[in-house]
């Protein structure tokens, strides 16, 4: 709202108020100096703070950090200016031509004779702006290097001993995530790293609180985050310093930024993003409960597992043994064939000895039998033989009264000595 005023606020500087063309000569004559601080004070104090839309140009950005621009429309151009305190609160520089609202007040440039506005904060037109340009551009960035690449991401540890966590220390995130530690794991030590999680300078906090925590190589795990908030709140966890933090770690990071809705930089870039700070917690940690309920279980499972381990490897053994026979069947197959065939031969040509002896054996035989003292009883004659065996060749090997055995060709006949006759 304008406030009232008029040329008669000069007098308030114990000046005499300026004269119209036809009064007389004034007895002071101003300084261009005065002149121009009385229309300052007479701007800054006849105007409330103000909102104006225009579209962005010539923006430029000092290395004092002081940004001037101006804001127009299609019939007039607004200078301003947006000192440094408050140009470091935006995400990133607007670019000439963009559509914005500009919060300040009317003051003049003394030294130039020029009005301008005193910019405190800018905002571009439409849904969130200058953020999600700030946001696009880093994670643009961030994807061309690589660090959004899922490859890159680690794995994280199944039983954690130590979990580091990173985040305010009087704000609730801190709480939720240090309870649901208590309950699901009350063995776990927790390292925590206290930071400002917003406002100007809160990421190049959080980025120490992280190299901190990696440095002295005590946790196993570690959980970056905070409670929800406005985009502006979020900030810090979209800022270059974080991102690079979060990708050198050598430890797996969670992030755990606002709610489930929010999605920052630091969730795009850690090892895993969780939708909460109280979810983070459940996944760094096992179950305390569900362990002790997987140990009760652990005979019966380690007696199946023992079961099938010893099935599978029988089954193994016994493919192999069978790939085995028929390895060996293929191999000695043609052994075998070749064992047969010369065994054939062998038994032919034994059968052809065999018969050539048998027949050698046969004549052999007639000739022995044609010889042999049985063949002589056969024809007719006979042999006598005493009791204990001994031929009886001649009459004087008998005696008179004596029993003989006397063998003829189909047996013996006993037989006793009661004459001798001499040959003639």
């Amino acid at each position: 709202m304008s406030k009232q005023s008029d040329f008669g606020l000069f007098s308030g500087l114990n000046e005499e108020p300026f004269m119209d063309s036809t009064a007389p000569t004034p007895e002071r004559i101003w300084s261009v100096s005065e002149v121009n601080g009385a229309i300052r004070k007479l701007i800054e104090g006849s105007v409330d703070t103000l909102w104006v839309r225009g579209e962005v140009g010539n923006w430029k950005r000092y290395p004092s950090g002081h940004c001037y621009f101006s804001v127009k429309d299609d019939r007039s151009e607004l200078r301003c200016v947006m000192f440094a305190r408050d140009a470091a609160a935006l995400p990133t520089d607007p670019a000439d031509g963009m559509e914005v609202r500009v919060l300040g007040n009317l003051t003049l440039y003394e030294k130039k004779g020029a009005y301008q506005m005193s910019v405190r904060r800018l905002e571009s037109e439409g849904a969130e702006g200058l953020w999600r340009i700030a946001f696009e551009k880093l994670r643009s960035q961030l994807e061309t290097e690589g660090l959004l690449d899922p490859a890159r991401k680690q794995p994280l540890p199944k039983h954690p001993a130590v979990v580091g966590i990173v985040t305010s220390t009087t704000g609730a995130a801190l709480r939720d995530i240090i309870s649901v530690l208590s309950r699901r794991a009350p063995w776990v030590r927790v390292l925590v790293r206290g930071t400002r999680v917003q406002g100007e300078g809160a990421a190049n906090e959080i980025a120490e609180a992280i190299n901190h925590l990696v440095g002295t190589g005590e946790p196993e795990v570690i959980i970056v985050g905070r409670g929800g908030g406005s985009i502006e709140d979020l900030w810090a966890f979209n800022e270059e310093p974080v991102a690079r933090a979060i990708s050198g770690s050598t430890i797996p990071i969670v992030s755990a930024v606002g709610h489930e809705i929010d999605v920052t930089i630091s969730d795009l870039i850690a090892d895993l993003r969780a939708p909460t700070p109280s979810a983070a917690a459940e996944e760094v940690v096992p179950d305390g409960v569900g362990i002790r309920e997987g140990l009760s279980q652990m005979p019966v499972e380690l007696s199946k597992g023992l079961r099938g381990m010893f099935q599978r490897r029988r089954t193994m053994i016994e493919h192999a043994l069978s790939r085995l026979g028929l390895g060996i069947d293929r191999r000695t197959q043609p052994v075998q064939q070749m064992l047969d065939h010369d065994f054939g031969r062998l038994q032919i040509g034994l059968r052809g000895v065999l018969d050539l002896r048998r027949q050698r054996l046969m004549g052999a035989e007639g000739k022995l039998d044609a010889l042999s003292p049985l063949a002589t009883l056969k024809r007719g004659y006979s042999v006598a033989r005493t009791g204990d065996g001994q031929v009886l060749r001649s009459v004087r090997d008998f005696v008179k009264g004596d029993r003989f055995m006397l063998r003829v060709s189909d047996g013996e006949v006993i037989a006793e000595t009661t004459e001798l006759r001499g040959g003639e």
